[in-house]
């Protein structure tokens, strides 16, 4: 690794990293779909067998986190089992079976002079993906940029160096066996703040678009800096609302599954909203089964009235991704006051509607705008391979271009091919 002071190696480095990545943007945008799936199919068998290089190199980065105090749910993105070294690969296999979206027609037509219009699915072109802690995105976002025809550019944080350094190497073997160039995925090696500079100023043009993971001070640098296009993928405030008409033996489950399944991740519930006319009834049953399972619950002045155990929440509390165990809970008048409340608050990444009343869950379903609005179902859903996309690179609370999990064809562009027969334009 470079010293952070070598400001001129670094960005004669991340030059050279712009310069192979457009040269192998061509042959990756041309290579046939089933090359790509055998170098992901590589790209797996290579993570698989290097287990035991990337469980000793996540060790050393643990070992750093810990120095270095990083909170428990860093410390949970950043850490790597033999269980998540296997989902990885299984990851990578299943963004190899989808079906390659290069090529595709996705819509066409005739024009009355007889011109044939195809609007035709084509790679992005060069993306640079900037992230944090978690290790996983190195193959999650390589596997994903490589079946989508386009080169990338991945700068892992420094704390999760070490293991993506060698989940890179696994990628770069599975390339160069089925023939592809291994440049078509390159990991920043340096960890210096200045190698995130470079990127946001596009390489000298060879980067296309930007996609940054990671929390409010990475997104919002990069959307200031950012000289290229930029997914937002922005802090997941997820909220949960429980309207009059849910069922509690529904509701108790499926809200302690939302924040508690996995509290690190953007889809994991950060608010409880609970309707006030089934606060006595609903409230304390589920609020007791979340402290069971370990969580700190952060309440407004009318449920601690009914939940004394909870702790005062404050005016901060309801814009705070927590990423841990703990969630804030307020009473909310009906589906009106839950909208009024997540459209004040929220990020616009998920929210959640547990309800038995169809003209509740349409009218949530309609005025609440965020990329994922779900009914009687978990926030944690909140994941491209549970919609059936594979991996994802992340969630995109943006309006532009994509919305939502960011898989495969959400990385792709499109051109239009209009085929004549000798027509001229009067």
């Amino acid at each position: 690794m470079l010293n952070r002071h070598d400001a001129n190696d670094t960005i004669a480095i991340m030059a050279e990293i712009g310069r192979k990545a457009r040269a192998a943007a061509r042959p990756l945008a041309l290579a046939p779909a089933e090359q790509k799936r055998k170098a992901l199919i590589a790209m797996a068998d290579a993570i698989l067998r290097d287990e035991p290089k990337i469980l000793e190199a996540n060790a050393i980065d643990m070992k750093n986190g810990e120095e270095a105090k990083l909170s428990p749910a860093m410390m949970d993105r950043l850490k790597l089992t033999p269980a998540r070294i296997k989902a990885l690969a299984e990851g990578v296999r299943a963004i190899a079976e989808l079906r390659d979206p290069v090529g595709d027609v996705i819509a066409e037509w005739d024009r009355p002079n007889g011109l044939h219009i195809e609007r035709v699915r084509t790679p992005l072109g060069v993306i640079g993906v900037i992230y944090e802690s978690r290790p996983n995105v190195t193959a999650d976002a390589g596997a994903l940029c490589l079946k989508a025809g386009n080169p990338v550019v991945l700068r892992g944080g420094s704390d999760s160096l070490n293991s993506s350094a060698a989940i890179h190497a696994a990628l770069a073997r599975g390339l160069t066996e089925a023939g592809l160039p291994a440049d078509a995925v390159q990991l920043v090696p340096v960890a210096d703040r200045a190698a995130v500079g470079e990127m946001l100023k596009g390489l000298s043009g060879n980067l296309d678009v930007i996609v940054p993971r990671g929390g409010k001070s990475l997104v919002a640098r990069v959307q200031s800096e950012a000289r290229v296009p930029v997914f937002a993928h922005l802090e997941g405030l997820c909220h949960v609302y429980i309207d009059r008409s849910a069922k509690l033996d529904m509701a108790i489950p499926l809200v302690v599954n939302a924040k508690m399944r996995r509290t690190g991740i953007c889809g994991a519930a950060e608010t409880l909203l609970v309707d006030r006319a089934v606060a006595d009834t609903h409230l304390t049953p589920v609020l007791d089964a979340l402290a069971e399972a370990g969580c700190e619950i952060r309440a407004d002045a009318e449920v601690l009235k009914l939940y004394p155990a909870a702790k005062p929440a404050s005016e901060a509390d309801w814009s705070t991704e927590y990423l841990d165990a703990i969630i804030s809970v307020k009473l909310v008048d009906g589906i009106g006051g839950a909208i009024e409340h997540i459209e004040t608050w929220s990020s616009h990444h998920t929210e959640a509607i547990l309800a038995e009343d169809a003209a509740a869950v349409e009218r949530f379903f309609n005025e609440v705008d965020s990329a994922i609005l779900l009914h009687n179902a978990s926030t944690q859903f909140a994941d491209g391979g549970e919609f059936g996309f594979g991996g994802e690179i992340g969630i995109s609370t943006g309006k532009m271009h994509a919305r939502g999990p960011v898989g495969v064809e959400q990385l792709t562009s499109f051109k239009y091919r209009v085929r004549g027969t000798g027509q001229t334009r009067p």
